[in-house]
């Protein structure tokens, strides 16, 4: 029989001489659990009077402590020669873990190409222009979406507070206005390095969407030319003009220029007409169409 079944006659014979434990019923190796560490002194601390320690630190000033820290606690305070490792299954078993750090994305930085536009909606241009309010003493922020061929502004945002989120905002809205929000052709974004855009929310939002975004370098405004000089006429046709006496009226004086802006206001780059009248004449073949270099 040993040798139909391939098995020495010494083999067979040790086996059952010896009882072999089975290796299912072994615990995975490694020494056991002892229940117990020792103070520099030598003494036996058992780990329940660990784990009671463990509480009165949590609920004490350390309790912001994650695992590793509470471990030198322990050393210093109590001196224990114990390690990190046996602080974290004590911790485990206790349910007090502090959740984990949700793992920060690093959205790789895309610089500014250059770029030849030929249409509308291949290129805006994002920034922030700051007005004062001198009756409240304080600024105001306006957040704007320009389209860099037909120079609208397509969206914006204004407040007394500006950050990613208002930014992230700003991209659905301005997608839906331009009846591009079902579509596939999606506009590039350049930006400068201001916060708001850098911010995850930005950041996730341009993923989300689908649309590019691109940083122009430190220091090079004129890479954001055309949002800097609708700036600049902003400046000087509206927030120069107006002493505001507060937020209600800034709002009011700085949206109705936006509407003069983008509806009524000339431009010798566009024909002598306002964005829309230019977007209008383009779609009716009534101007010849250009390419902006940017």
């Amino acid at each position: 029989m040993l040798g139909i079944v391939g098995v020495s006659e010494q083999i067979y014979y040790y086996r059952k001489k010896i009882q072999v434990e089975p290796r299912s019923a072994k615990r995975g190796g490694g020494r056991p659990v002892p229940g117990y560490s020792r103070s520099l002194f030598g003494d036996p601390v058992s780990d329940g009077q660990i784990a009671e320690w463990l509480s009165e630190l949590i609920n004490g000033e350390t309790g912001v402590y994650g695992y590793r820290k509470l471990t030198l606690a322990l050393q210093q305070d109590y001196h224990l020669i114990i390690n990190k490792k046996k602080v974290y299954r004590l911790l485990k078993s206790m349910d007090l873990l502090h959740p984990q750090r949700r793992k920060r994305v690093h959205y790789p930085r895309k610089l500014a190409n250059n770029r030849i536009i030929q249409a509308s909606n291949e290129l805006w241009e994002m920034d922030i222009k700051y007005g004062y309010i001198a009756g409240e003493q304080r600024f105001f922020f306006l957040l704007s979406v320009l389209d860099v061929y037909d120079r609208a502004v397509i969206d914006y945002h204004i407040g007394l507070s500006c950050e990613g989120s208002h930014a992230a905002a700003l991209i659905p809205r301005a997608l839906w206005k331009r009846q591009l929000f079902h579509s596939t052709i999606r506009p590039v974004i350049r930006t400068d390095n201001g916060p708001q855009f850098i911010s995850r929310a930005f950041e996730e939002a341009c993923q989300m969407h689908q649309t590019e975004h691109e940083r122009i370098p430190p220091k090079t405004p004129n890479k954001n030319a055309h949002i800097e000089a609708f700036h600049s006429l902003l400046e000087a046709e509206c927030l120069l003009r107006n002493e505001f006496v507060d937020y209600q009226e800034a709002y009011r004086v700085v949206t109705e220029y936006l509407s003069f802006y983008n509806e009524r206001r000339m431009h010798g780059s566009l024909y002598d007409r306002s964005p829309e009248q230019f977007r209008k004449a383009i779609m009716a073949q009534q101007v010849q169409p250009f390419t902006v270099k940017v």
